[in-house]
């Protein structure tokens, strides 16, 4: 399976986030931040600057989720990356 273009084949991370002062938030605190983290399955064909394995930052609202086999993917635009780990 490969994405054509600029798109990027993401599994999107589950992460504990803690404060500054040590508190673990919630899931539902957690939705409410701006970006998710995802490693990269397989970026597109014309993506040069991300590569397999990549983790990343990505706007939440971005891209669109898709079932292949068993497992839950996202894909998203190039455009859609904010840093890269």
């Amino acid at each position: 399976m490969k994405p054509i273009g600029k798109y990027i084949l993401v599994k999107n991370v589950e992460e504990e986030i803690e404060t500054s002062s040590g508190l673990l938030l919630s899931a539902e605190d957690a939705s409410q931040m701006r970006y998710k983290r995802a490693n990269v399955i397989k970026p597109g064909s014309d993506v040069t600057v991300i590569n397999d394995g990549y983790s990343i930052y990505y706007d939440k609202n971005a891209g669109f989720t898709m079932l292949i086999g068993s497992e839950t993917y996202t894909v998203i635009s190039e455009r859609d990356v904010v840093v890269v780990l």
